[in-house]
């Protein structure tokens, strides 16, 4: 699918993609929400695998604005909320949440705020943003509800797991894929390296997707 993405919107990649290979089983006939949605690339490839409603959120205006745009030049039905993740859903429930959030650990606690890093900066752990999501969501979700999402292996597919149970969400990482670093995680290496989150010399990152249910 190509979508525009403006300066600043972050481009879907290959852990989108990996995402996106468990909608099938998922979303069809379901009210899904995208958390932190970019480009807008998750929400389109729910309705593409016909999904009842899609339910976008972003901070960025940049982003909202691209998903409404490539909303519409695919044709795609979606209502797109410019927010702090769950923050303008008012308490509206979905059966599906599916979020790539950004999960590159960085160098402070700070997370930016009107730059394009924020699309993959997460914290000292990377777990700044995952967190929040995992500790919202079983709120959000329908009894039968699901969560999917995905993040990269150096921020403990455990702690997400052990996360979503304190949750009352049962989980487990049901997909999992090797490949070369991205730009960001090169230029991070070392700071991996010296928190001991990868091995010395290692440039391969393993994404992971995560399913959760309420319990």
């Amino acid at each position: 699918m190509i979508l525009l993405c403006p300066p600043g919107v972050y481009r879907a990649q290959s852990d989108t993609q990996l995402l996106a290979g468990h909608f099938d089983r998922h979303v069809k006939g379901r009210h899904v929400l995208d958390l932190g949605t970019g480009t807008g690339a998750l929400a389109l490839a729910a309705a593409g695998a016909g999904a009842a409603s899609v339910t976008a959120v972003d901070v960025s205006r940049r982003c909202v604005a691209a998903t409404r745009l490539n909303s519409m030049l695919h044709r795609a039905a979606a209502t797109v909320h410019r927010g702090d993740l769950y923050t303008p859903l008012r308490g509206k429930r979905f059966d599906v949440i599916v979020a790539n959030p950004p999960y590159v650990p960085s160098a402070g606690s700070v997370l930016p705020r009107h730059t394009a890093a924020r699309s993959w900066d997460g914290g000292p752990d990377g777990r700044a943003v995952l967190d929040r999501i995992c500790d919202g969501a079983a709120a959000h979700l329908e009894p039968d509800g699901v969560l999917l999402l995905v993040h990269s292996q150096v921020c403990g597919p455990q702690a997400t797991v052990d996360r979503l149970a304190a949750a009352d969400m049962t989980a487990e990482v049901v997909d999992s894929a090797r490949i070369p670093f991205g730009p960001v995680m090169r230029s991070r290496a070392g700071l991996l390296e010296r928190r001991g989150l990868i091995a010395a010399g290692d440039r391969l990152e393993e994404l992971v997707v995560v399913e959760a249910h309420r319990a």
